[in-house]
């Protein structure tokens, strides 16, 4: 809860390719490993990407699961697309599974003394050394962009693994960090030796996108239902043509920026912010992927001109179904809306505790008489969330962390968006909607702020909404401001409004505990 004053895994900058430039893509994603914890959603996130390019007609797709994931075949299928590539072609490589550290392989070529790996099915640490040819060094993956490099082909590397870092969230989902290897090991391929030479200013050609920060852990979270990488899930629906926000079958890196990072924070719950070098981009029209065809989500109209998505899919046409899984501990109370498949919300009986289907604490002390509005606080999350993934907005709150402490103080800012109407409100970790703002066309420049705000109890789950919409709000603003309006009331006031509209959502998740917890 909150409280203001005394009252309660790397970008790299492309050019325009050519009308004509083929797009082929490696797509690989490994959930099963002998010899280390196997992943749950890695080969998901591999086959929902082929999937997203297959529909937006990439060409040639090599995919490469589990057991077949060989280091071999990886590097064999690379230059078969290096080789059938000519100049201003571009090839996607994707990879979901665990990345680890190691020892450098050549003596001062990282700052931290570390490579870091694609770690493959074959390698067993325990083995290492025999099982070496089972990684994908950093430095081997600078040799390979060098090759399409000097063909002047255009790369983008997806990355949704993780190589260090650690979260301060107690989550029951796994994450895609894979032990560090502490043996010095021989340099597996001449690539291992050579590349280290390669540096990203080499490299003009080649776009790099990372999961996480190396500070944070890449985690396995639970997205429609099922444990997915939320980097992967994000680059799918980009790929789909969500990221094309003024629809002109080009997703420049400003797009795909702002795509990616709303919506990565937004899956994951905030516990992952992408990583992309260089931090700005190389020139203000820098395009980053270039489809055979742009799948776009929104029906285009007035998207070009207003360099926005022009309207949003009804969610229930976009899968949501209005209902909440959960399971209760002990006595069940009568809930409505709760029902379909998939990892669960939690509530604890004997304790009050509300869980997330992550393992996070979204409410502590949450009574029987409670939950109800707390399910129906996260049943029009989960609806909310469907509209931000087809057009997200911006927001921010400074300064970063995966969870907050009480006492804590923050600045949450909504920059201004361009659309007539802003409404901002907060879905409380109680279950409660607190209208914090409501800017109707002509009475403000539609910016928000709120500065020093203090984190209080009740700890858990706040979800930090701003709703921006050339749609008529003042209707919803007045319900929003009257008492007795719910989680409940409320989705149906959006549900009758927001379907079919121009309109950006984007959402803040703020969770927070007891200092010292």
């Amino acid at each position: 809860m909150l409280h203001k004053a005394l009252i309660s895994c790397v970008f790299l900058g492309l050019s325009a390719p050519p009308a004509l430039a083929a797009t082929s893509a490696l797509v690989v994603g490994v959930d099963i490993y002998p010899h280390e914890v196997s992943l749950d959603g890695a080969v998901k996130d591999a086959r929902d990407v082929a999937q997203a390019l297959t529909t937006a007609d990439v060409g040639t797709i090599r995919e490469f699961i589990n057991e077949k994931a060989t280091k071999d075949a990886i590097r064999a299928a690379w230059l078969e697309l290096v080789g059938a590539a000519t100049k201003g072609d571009m090839i996607i490589f994707t990879y979901a599974g665990h990345g680890a550290q190691m020892p450098e392989l050549v003596a001062g070529s990282e700052p931290d003394g570390l490579d870091e790996f694609l770690e493959l099915p074959g390698f067993d640490r325990s083995r290492a050394e025999a099982t070496a040819k089972e990684i994908i060094v950093d430095n081997e993956l600078n040799a390979w962009f060098a090759e399409a490099e000097a063909k002047g082909v255009q790369v983008l590397f997806v990355s949704d693994s993780c190589y260090s870092g650690g979260m301060n969230r107690s989550i029951s989902g796994k994450t895609r960090l894979a032990p560090t290897v502490r043996a010095q090991l021989p340099p597996p391929s001449q690539e291992a030796v050579s590349g280290a030479a390669v540096k990203d200013a080499d490299l003009s050609q080649v776009t790099i996108l990372a999961a996480s920060l190396e500070s944070q852990p890449t985690p396995e979270v639970v997205i429609e239902g099922e444990p997915r990488g939320a980097l992967s899930w994000s680059f799918a629906r980009a790929l789909e043509g969500a990221a094309d926000r003024d629809s002109d079958g080009l997703i420049s890196r400003v797009e795909l920026e702002d795509y990616v990072f709303s919506n990565v924070k937004l899956q994951s719950e905030a516990l992952q912010v992408p990583n992309f070098t260089p931090q700005v981009p190389r020139s203000d029209r820098e395009i980053v992927l270039s489809l055979p065809r742009s799948a776009t989500l929104a029906d285009g109209n007035g998207a070009a001109a207003t360099g926005r998505s022009a309207k949003l899919k009804p969610a229930r046409d976009m899968g949501w179904t209005g209902k909440l899984a959960l399971s209760v501990d002990g006595k069940a109370p009568t809930l409505a809306n709760v029902g379909g498949s998939g990892v669960p919300y939690r509530w604890d009986a004997a304790n009050g505790t509300f869980y997330t289907p992550n393992g996070d604490v979204a409410g502590e002390h949450v009574a029987a008489d409670m939950v109800q509005g707390v399910v129906d606080k996260f049943i029009l999350l989960d609806f909310l969330k469907v509209l931000a993934a087809q057009n997200p907005g911006k927001v921010s709150l400074t300064p970063v962390k995966d969870i907050y402490s009480s006492g804590d103080r923050l600045n949450f800012d909504a920059p201004q968006s361009g659309y007539a109407n802003m409404l901002v409100f907060n879905l409380a970790n109680t279950g409660e909607v607190q209208l914090l703002d409501a800017q109707i066309a002509g009475s403000g420049s539609h910016v928000f702020k709120l500065r020093d705000l203090e984190v209080v109890k009740p700890f858990g789950a706040d979800h930090l909404v701003v709703i921006s919409t050339s749609a008529p709000i003042d209707a919803v603003a007045a319900a929003l401001s009257s008492p007795g309006v719910d989680a409940s009331k409320f989705l149906r006031l959006l549900e009758e409004r927001l379907d079919g509209t121009d309109t950006a959502v984007a959402i803040q998740p703020l969770y927070t505990r007891e200092r010292g917890q």
